[in-house]
């Protein structure tokens, strides 16, 4: 009696289809799955952290730190008309109307009258709008020295350097923001307009000392106001009731 062989074929469909290989195959689709979950979830977190930086970025862009990154980028490439366009010079001029005349009143000293105190108030807005160019000159010769003082380097370093090469308080639509220029403080005022962040006052005693220079050679000489308004010294008026 001849015997039987029962032969399995391991390579067969059959043989392939068994319990382990359905278990590794459910492992490895397991695998596939969890790595498309974090591969979805990863582009969702890079997604958020570009949105967030972007809207970052954008509220920065609206921020006078900004602003005064600009200036000081245009400043130091030069770039006159992106300069200019920071700064409005009419306002300057005219915030910077009060210490002027303060000063180019005490230069009058005892000679000083409520006449020619008048007189001084009224012609200063007119000088001062003559003597613009000499602002903006005196404004733009400070902050492209302050500019001077850092190398030129890439806009995104300067964002960042900004806030602590000056010190800068915003109170809403206006700001404040004050730096060391050759070893003296100044102080700029911002305000924030349709057009974005611009400078609209500069403090500075010797810019303004130097603003007064100008302003007393456009002012009638103190011997031209006392004719002018009758300020004669009481030596004179004796003279003429005698």
């Amino acid at each position: 009696m001849s015997r039987k062989r029962i032969v399995i074929d391991l390579d067969s469909p059959a043989s392939a289809g068994g319990p382990a290989s359905r278990v590794a195959a459910k492992k490895s689709r397991r695998w596939t799955r969890v790595l498309g979950i974090l591969c979805v979830l990863m582009l969702v977190v890079v997604g958020v952290v570009v949105i967030a930086g972007f809207l970052v970025w954008r509220h920065y862009q609206s921020t006078p730190s900004y602003a005064l990154a600009l200036i000081i980028d245009a400043a130091q490439r030069g770039d006159v008309v992106e300069f200019q366009k920071r700064l409005d010079e009419d306002e300057i001029a005219k915030n910077m109307v009060t210490a002027v005349s303060e000063k180019a009143s005490a230069r009058y000293g005892l000679a000083l009258s409520d006449n020619v105190k008048l007189r001084i108030d009224s012609t200063m807005p007119a000088v001062l709008q003559e003597i613009k160019p000499t602002i903006r000159e005196e404004v733009t010769k400070e902050i492209q020295a302050f500019a001077a003082k850092s190398k030129p380097q890439p806009f995104i370093l300067l964002v960042i350097a900004v806030p602590s090469l000056m010190k800068i308080t915003n109170e809403g639509d206006t700001a404040k923001a004050s730096a060391m220029i050759n070893e003296r403080q100044v102080e700029l005022a911002m305000r924030n307009g349709s057009d974005g962040w611009k400078v609209t006052g500069f403090k500075d005693d010797v810019v303004v000392q130097r603003i007064v220079d100008r302003v007393m050679t456009q002012l009638p000489a103190i011997g031209q106001l006392e004719e002018q308004f009758g300020l004669v010294k009481s030596k004179k008026r004796s003279k003429r009731r005698r």
